[in-house]
């Protein structure tokens, strides 16, 4: 089971859709911040402060690559909730039966 602050920073990351958003498209791959940053009609700063927090929940990994910066996702995190909620929802399921 994961800790309860590394669960608080991926539910509060996960919370912002356009967080949800920048993380759906790295499900395609690896990314540079502008090519996240293209769709969105925010500054990039904007974008930056979003990338800060979903590397925070460590959700995220930031690589540098000369001058440009990769974003790529780290499925660990996800897991982790995805464990969490798992549990959660077997209890759920288990008093509805009662």
């Amino acid at each position: 089971m994961a800790q309860p602050s590394s669960l608080d920073s991926t539910f509060a990351a996960l919370a912002d859709p356009t967080r949800r958003a920048i993380l759906a498209r790295l499900a395609g791959g690896e990314r540079t911040v502008n090519e996240l940053a293209a769709p969105f009609d925010i500054s990039l700063p904007a974008i930056s402060r979003h990338l800060k927090v979903l590397e925070r929940a460590s959700l995220i990994v930031k690589l540098r690559d000369g001058q440009r910066r990769r974003c790529r996702l780290d499925p660990q995190a996800l897991d982790r909730a995805a464990d969490w909620l798992a549990f959660h929802r077997r209890f759920r399921g288990e008093s509805m039966d009662r």
